[in-house]
């Protein structure tokens, strides 16, 4: 996993562990925490340092308040009130003795206890200044529990809420270490921009593993990567770390290019004049001068999970609507009359309190669970594909990798399948492990690849960058980017909410409203509602979505029972048939240029679709190396182009609304 591996935490150090899942960033945290020894070397730590970890999986019992447990996570208050309880007996028995004997020796004892008491009382007290109960309300607050949580038993929580009193714990102890293995995990957006603030004021070390590239940015100073040459160290945040590892490569690159060159010509020399005598002595002192050359070796490319979501069918104008639906459990609300529409082409990013009900909302629109009341309607041709937060209770554990992927789409053939799994890193005797074996990070990228064999046209994915490692969040994020259909998605991956949605849905108190303005100003409120500060709040303003009128269910007429049918004379079926002739006419007439119309801008549509890919992926491929002018150049046709489709896909949508209610009066 990793040898000989020396490294250094100075005091106030902030430190980001870098590297792909499995490649022992956890490991190394543990080594760091005491709980796995290495297996040579050592691990020294300065004269009562306090290193405070917290690892992704953790198991808490109940049986004592949330606030009691934050609280005596403290190491040595218990010692110390143990010492209390001591001293105190001992001066009471030593008092009672004194008062019946007036002995001199318990005197003089009592005068020492007495010392040792106030001294006790003064640890205490300090104690109780550094760790106050203020303070853990604080921190608790901060990360998102209620007043009215404080006294609730600790087992009464949910894994993930368990997860936040274990980091409000190590956050109150403030140790002299802080080992954070994908703190964020299990918090919303809001609970995330306030842990952020909280770390940038900690003064004391902390080595962060995050797969949130913001996250990163915003805390480190120092990256420890782990690399295919070994573990690397750089000064600087994640930004800094890629700028270095790239000029590095380029270095290396350009130093075999000029080691290759000098031993081409030293070849040549040789090869040239070996036969002449009078050259013998240059050719020797060539061969040994090419001898001694070194060889540069080049950075070996780790494998990163790559892949492209297929072509989807176009579907109609809206893709879902939720019309007066209500969620509950038992005689618990999650979401009472919730009305929203996603339209085609959307990619709405959904944020929020945890608990307030985002994750319920998307699997009603997935149909995993039924709404209590209300209605959910896909739209025309619109086939959903979903990618669960949990995804391991998606996937079946005696299942191999291969027989997984391969059950969701049962028309691919195996060699496809393979094709696929090897974008996700599933190569070889990989694809035949059962999933139960699997880890998280493998069991995201199974998921995954069952929903690129069968995405569908509409996008429902739940934190799909949980378990995954910083290089398969970029790629997630590129991908999902190209990817043509409509997008919904819970996230509080602050890089991939700006980079994908156009619009933002906050659930919160059992609403839902699209926030009209920017997620850094959404986070902006979020902060001082938390904090209580008094924060200037940015113009931006949560709005209901407001539904489409929908459109009126023609009534179906009851069909009545024909007496009997007589057979039609000739004169009747002459006149049956030119009514007929006459109608095919009319709507030939009425029918055939809408229908023409509606052909011609679909036609558009789709050349002007192919000519924005072609410059979005001109743009997003690195080999092109743009110069600044060629780059803008594609941005403002980009933006014109944009402009124009979007004036294209209006005019389609009010020609199919024309075409079809032509259709419905001819039937009528």
């Amino acid at each position: 996993i990793f040898e000989d591996l020396s490294l250094r935490i100075a005091e106030g150090d902030r430190l980001g562990l870098i590297g792909p899942n499995g490649s022992g960033k956890s490991t190394l945290l543990r080594v760091f925490a005491g709980d796995q020894q290495p297996d040579s070397g050592v691990v020294r730590g300065a004269k009562e340092v306090r290193i405070g970890w917290v690892p992704q999986d953790i198991a808490l019992e109940g049986g004592r308040s949330l606030l009691s447990f934050v609280k005596s996570s403290v190491p040595g208050r218990q010692d110390l009130e143990a010492r209390l309880v001591d001293t105190e007996t001992r001066y009471t028995a030593i008092a009672e003795r004194h008062a019946s004997t007036g002995s001199q020796s318990d005197e003089e004892e009592l005068i020492e206890i007495a010392t040792e008491l106030s001294e006790v009382h003064e640890r205490l007290g300090n104690f109780d200044t550094l760790y106050s109960e203020h303070e853990a309300t604080k921190i608790l607050g901060g990360l998102g529990f209620k007043t009215s949580d404080l006294i609730r038993d600790l087992g009464e929580f949910s894994g993930g809420w368990k997860m936040r009193a274990v980091l409000a714990a190590l956050l109150f102890q403030q140790p002299d270490v802080l080992l954070l293995d994908e703190p964020t995990n299990h918090l919303d957006m809001p609970s995330v921009a306030w842990f952020s603030d909280f770390l940038k004021r900690y003064q004391r070390a902390f080595i962060l593993i995050s797969h949130d590239r913001e996250f990163l940015n915003e805390q480190i100073t120092k990256v420890v990567t782990f690399e295919m040459e070994g573990v690397r160290q750089y000064t600087g945040n994640y930004e800094r770390y890629l700028t270095q590892r790239a000029e590095e490569e380029e270095i290396l690159e350009g130093k075999a290019k000029n080691l290759e060159r000098e031993r081409a010509h030293a070849k040549e020399f040789i090869d040239r004049f070996r036969a002449q005598a009078t050259k013998a002595k240059a050719v020797q002192s060539r061969m040994k001068a090419l001898d001694k050359m070194e060889n540069v070796e080049l950075y070996r490319k780790r494998r990163t999970m790559r892949f492209t979501f297929p072509k989807v069918e176009r579907a109609g104008a809206d893709a879902i609507r939720v019309e007066g639906v209500t969620k509950s459990y038992g005689a618990r609300v999650i979401l009472p009359n919730v009305n929203v529409t996603v339209y085609r082409g959307d990619r709405i990013g959904i944020i929020g309190p945890n608990g307030a009900g985002k994750t319920t909302l998307l699997k009603m629109m997935a149909s995993e669970i039924e709404p209590t009341s209300g209605t959910i309607k896909l739209g025309h041709n619109v086939t959903p594909g979903y990618y669960a937060q949990h995804h391991a209770d998606l996937l079946h554990p005696k299942n191999t990798v291969l027989q997984e992927v391969a059950s969701t789409n049962d028309e691919l053939g195996h060699q496809r399948v393979r094709s696929v799994l090897g974008a996700f890193l599933f190569t070889g005797d990989d694809v035949d492990k059962p999933i139960s074996v699997l880890s998280g990070g493998e069991r995201a990228r199974v998921a995954l690849a069952r929903l690129l064999v069968a995405p569908g046209n509409l996008l429902l994915l739940d934190e799909p960058t949980n378990h995954l490692d910083l290089d398969s969040c970029e790629s997630l994020i590129e991908s999902m980017a190209a990817f043509e259909g409509t997008m919904v998605f819970v996230s509080h991956n602050r890089a991939l909410i700006r980079r994908l949605a156009t619009k933002i849905w906050v659930v919160d108190g059992g609403k839902v409203t699209e926030f009209l303005g920017s997620l850094d100003d959404y986070m902006l409120e979020e902060r001082a509602r938390l904090t209580g500060e008094d924060v200037k709040k940015k113009a931006a303003k949560a709005a209901s979505v407001p539904p489409p009128a929908a459109p009126k269910q023609q009534t179906k007429a009851v069909q009545a029972k024909p007496v009997e049918a007589k057979p039609p004379s000739a004169e009747e079926e002459k006149v049956r048939k030119r009514d007929e002739a006459k109608r095919r006419d009319e709507r030939a007439r009425k029918i055939g240029p809408l229908k023409k119309k509606v052909e011609e801008l679909e036609a558009r549509i789709a050349e002007f679709d192919a000519k924005q890919k072609e410059r979005n992926d001109k743009l997003c491929d690195p080999a092109a190396q743009l110069t600044d002018k060629e780059r803008f150049a594609i941005l403002d046709a980009l933006q014109n182009e944009q402009t124009k489709l979007d004036e294209l896909t209006e005019r389609w949508e009010a020609s199919q609304l024309e075409l079809e209610a032509a259709e419905k009066a001819l039937a009528q």
